[in-house]
């Protein structure tokens, strides 16, 4: 059986992202026999347009995502909402990886989503519109697998989220059912 690799996406560009050190928790949280990696170049890609996702005129950034994203054998996407639903920049690596139309590099892998937010609602909105983009895109989403982490100021102030026992946790349960069904699916 080959190793489960997660490739995570992250939804925030900035440094600091709280969602970017969730992601960088769960990248250090993969279980022993599994790579996880967080793909650092989706300020890179430009927005998905059909006349230029043809042979020859694909921008080389959309290329070596979709070239990640093959490798891959599962995706944790990491999510901070944005006026009420997913940012920009993950919906359009949702887009790309979608084509082509029903052979795009995320077509039956298993994905998962983890939103965070200092709002209450823990980014829930985009959460679910993250899910619902990315199994239209044709990935395997794990629907017992849910996170969402609000009020994270408060929870985290200035820490870092590995830092946090019950998030560290929760970020783990997530990746070990991923790498589970990436397992589950490659010895299929």
């Amino acid at each position: 059986m080959s190793q489960a690799h997660v490739l995570v996406l992250v939804g925030s560009l900035r440094a600091d992202s709280v969602n970017k050190q969730i992601a960088e928790t769960a990248v250090s949280l993969a279980p022993e026999g599994a790579a996880a990696v967080v793909y650092g170049a989706l300020a890179d890609v430009p927005f998905y347009n059909e006349d230029i996702d043809v042979d020859g005129k694909v921008p080389a950034a959309a290329l070596d995502l979709r070239a990640e994203a093959e490798k891959a054998t599962a995706f944790l996407l990491v999510t901070p909402e944005y006026n009420g639903t997913i940012p920009a920049v993950l919906k359009n690596a949702i887009d790309w990886l979608s084509r082509p139309y029903g052979a795009g590099a995320v077509r039956n892998k298993p994905v998962a989503v983890i939103s965070a937010s200092p709002s209450g609602n823990g980014a829930k909105w985009a959460h679910d519109d993250t899910r619902k983009a990315v199994g239209i895109a044709g990935g395997n989403v794990l629907e017992d697998v849910v996170l969402s982490i609000g009020g994270t100021i408060d929870k985290f102030g200035s820490a870092h989220p590995r830092e946090n026992s019950e998030v560290s946790a929760q970020i783990s349960t997530v990746v070990e059912e991923l790498v589970k069904a990436s397992n589950e699916l490659v010895s299929a």
